[in-house]
């Protein structure tokens, strides 16, 4: 959430800032309804003082014997005109809260301003695009003879599911185990499992509710569960209503989950595999750490990302998202994009970005200032490090021979008890 603070000092900068994005900030209406309320808490004041004044007098009046009935009338007058304030004033208050909390976080001014992910920057590319001295196919026609399943997967669930059947369920657990060891053995993260319910204020505390309900599956029931559309909304929440020590700065987690979601908005799209599922694997990474470190903290976790594409020797390119193409929580994203030899196109494997304070105002996640010895606020990153179905996919038609069969990577060859073929 932006800084309330920010929005009555210079609601200008914030406007101009939120037109980069696509956004048009109704100033009129916010100064509108700033004004109220600063008259409606005046008055609130006033009338709480007037109040104190009257009760004061009766107590005196009592002690001298005198009628206080006059004085209590003047009571009960004052009180009811501050009740109708106060009430009032909430009204007020949370219209602006609910404009505040619709508002998406404030591009870095180092992102690239745009209209649409066209205007996306590369930043830079590692490998040439994958050659073949024949026609590849794409992950689906590979994965039919190595147990890719959508047909079951349909008749369980429906559209945008899969099941997995050896060798390549094996493959998947391959990936996710060397993808958790990278990160804890080389990294420095600290794995940690979290569940895959969670209720609304863990959503609210990332961003994702109220804006992107749409993209939730929600649980029905006394309980008010979501499933999580990513490991980052119950890893970072781990914080929420914290004060953090600074000694214990930066946290580094990583996660392995499943992850859930609607995908409304994409009717049509990727309907084809499994690039776009209801269901999916990922690792995630989380930091939490000091304002003074986050970008730092930005470049180094999209290059833990990096390293996974790296060492599995996936061509891929690190490109820098527009202003429009920013998600709703971040300030600065860097989308990691795979070469796929079946689509002859880059595709999205991993988002790294930093939000600043933007989740953490939301969730009152602070540490303890050590100039000052005052709680401030943390600033919260994550990163895929990677979407597991996707490099599966990157795998599949990277790896792939004029026999239809698939070579493991070096880098899973350990993981798949020496295997280096499959098919």
């Amino acid at each position: 959430m932006l800084d309330p603070k920010l929005l009555r000092q210079d609601i200008q900068f914030v406007a101009e800032q939120l037109k980069k994005r696509g956004i048009t900030l109704d100033i009129a209406r916010i100064t509108s309804l700033e004004e109220q309320r600063k008259q409606c808490q005046m008055t609130v004041q006033a009338l709480q003082n007037e109040r104190n004044v009257h009760a004061k007098a009766v107590g005196q009046a009592k002690a001298k014997g005198d009628n206080v009935d006059v004085i209590l009338q003047q009571v009960k007058d004052v009180g009811d005109a501050l009740k109708n304030s106060e009430e009032k004033l909430t009204v007020i208050q949370t219209e602006l809260q609910g404009l505040l909390e619709h508002l998406p976080n404030l591009p870095h001014p180092s992102v690239p301003e745009g209209k649409s992910e066209k205007d996306n920057q590369v930043i830079r590319s590692i490998g040439e695009p994958t050659q073949f001295a024949f026609t590849p196919k794409d992950h689906v026609d590979l994965g039919a003879r190595l147990g890719m399943d959508f047909t079951t997967a349909a008749k369980l669930s429906g559209a945008r599911f899969v099941v997995l059947r050896e060798p390549l369920v094996r493959l998947q657990r391959a990936l996710i185990q060397f993808m958790l060891d990278l990160h804890i053995k080389e990294h420095g993260y600290q794995e940690i499992s979290v569940p895959y319910l969670v209720n609304a204020d863990s959503l609210f505390g990332t961003g994702q509710l109220p804006n992107l309900k749409e993209d939730l599956f929600s649980v029905n029931g006394e309980q008010g569960y979501y499933l999580i559309p990513t490991a980052e909304v119950p890893v970072t929440n781990t914080v929420r209503n914290e004060i953090v020590e600074p000694s214990q700065l930066p946290l580094k987690f990583v996660c392995y989950s499943s992850c859930f979601r609607s995908e409304a908005g994409s009717y049509g799209k990727d309907t084809r595999g499994m690039i776009r599922h209801h269901q999916f694997e990922k690792v995630e990474l989380v930091q939490i750490v000091s304002p003074d470190d986050s970008y730092a903290a930005l470049e180094a976790l999209t290059q833990h990302a990096e390293t996974v594409l790296v060492r599995l020797g996936l061509p891929y390119r690190v490109v820098a998202l527009c202003t429009a193409d920013l998600g709703f929580s971040a300030a600065k994203t860097y989308d990691l994009e795979v070469w796929l030899p079946g689509q002859n196109q880059y595709r999205e494997i991993s988002s790294c970005s930093n939000t600043e304070s933007f989740q953490a105002r939301r969730m009152k996640a602070r540490f303890r200032d050590p100039k000052t010895g005052k709680p401030e606020l943390v600033h919260t990153l994550n990163g895929s490090a990677l979407a597991v179905g996707r490099t599966m996919v990157a795998i599949l038609e990277n790896y792939q021979d004029e026999l239809g069969r698939v070579h493991v990577p070096p880098a899973l060859q350990p993981y798949m008890d020496g295997k280096t073929i499959l098919g």
